[in-house]
């Protein structure tokens, strides 16, 4: 119930094809072009996943009136395991979204004119959650083991390029840490914002290898919107992205009201003990190694991430150029 998977590629492709004939005589500006007079822009984001403590900057600006501050009437769509993202955005039922900076890259690879504005996660939260008393201390001890796990994410392929699956088990992941707890030879995909404490409620001691540790460290909770967007709107956009990144430093300084509310919105299991955990966790994941300034991306990440996924075949060679994948001209303007 807890990972954060994005639009699975088999969906993506079938609505990206239908969608992209329609980009042109799209209704993004019925709803994203500033109205007369002062009638409030209204806005809508799609998050990528159910609401959880990666969406709290933006429930925190909505929560707090940031939002309203700016004249916006921001509309927030939770997501599912399979959120349409990048059509939601191109058919404009969407001006802005939540998702990870792989999907973006992703998103180009098949057309679709995705850009990053914002990046609030610098340290991405992707882990593999293992018992303590599993014999697991490392990545090279996992043979043996059997991995729950989703199909079509990226960090797979990454894990088996590097022979760290060799020897396991992969079998399907449902959203829930329930096998492990019988059986301390399984392991979980997992986010370490919430599953650790879940597992620790349960009883079960866990230890979480964190995957960014191996080098695949793709920019998480990212807000997105389209080329067009930027092109015809700035003003829009730069609104947005200020009162965004407001939002996620008043979150990371007093998250106790934005958690509130994502948790009325989540019908998925989510406790309260949860999303304080996983809000004390963000504070660590969104400051970088080079204390990056909150939101802030740079192109040397971008083109590693672009590299891995080349490397991987997960994109073709030419598919996608790292410079286009986002811009950070809404980032110097605050």
């Amino acid at each position: 119930m807890f990972d954060r998977n994005r639009a699975n590629l088999a969906c993506f492709h079938g609505l990206l094809l239908l969608a992209l004939p329609l980009v042109g005589c799209s209704n993004r500006n019925s709803t994203s072009s500033q109205p007369d007079g002062d009638q409030p822009t209204r806005v809508q984001v799609q998050l990528n996943w159910y609401p959880e403590v990666e969406h709290g900057g933006v429930y925190q600006a909505a929560i707090d009136g940031t939002y309203e501050a700016q004249n916006l009437d921001v509309e927030i769509n939770p997501g599912g395991s399979e959120t349409p993202i990048a059509p939601e955005l191109l058919l404009g039922r969407s001006q802005f979204a939540i998702t990870n900076a792989d999907d973006v890259v992703l998103f180009r690879s098949q057309g679709a004119d995705i850009v990053a504005v914002l990046a609030a996660v610098q340290q991405h939260p992707r882990c593999i959650l293992v018992r303590e008393d599993s014999g697991v201390e490392t990545f090279e001890d996992l043979s043996g083991m059997t991995l729950q796990c989703q199909p079509g994410r990226t960090f797979l392929p990454f894990l088996r390029q590097r022979g760290y699956l060799d020897g396991v088990r992969e079998v399907p992941y449902f959203n829930s840490i329930a096998a492990m707890i019988n059986d301390p030879k399984v392991a979980v995909q997992a986010y370490a914002i919430a599953e650790p404490l879940l597992a620790r409620q349960q009883g079960i001691e866990v230890r979480t290898l964190m995957v960014s540790d191996l080098g695949w460290n793709p920019y998480s909770s990212v807000l997105v919107t389209t080329g067009d967007l930027i092109r015809d709107n700035p003003d829009l956009v730069q609104t947005f992205v200020s009162a965004t990144r407001a939002g996620w430093e008043n979150y990371l300084a007093s998250p106790q009201k934005a958690n509130e509310q994502i948790l009325s919105e989540n019908k998925h299991g989510m406790t309260a003990e949860v999303l304080q955990f996983g809000a004390e966790q963000m504070r660590e994941l969104t400051t970088s190694s080079d204390e990056t300034e909150l939101g802030q991306m740079t192109l040397s990440r971008w083109q590693t991430l672009v590299g891995q996924m080349k490397e991987l075949d997960v994109i073709k060679k030419d598919a996608v150029q790292a410079e286009e994948c986002f811009t950070i001209k809404f980032l110097q303007n605050d």
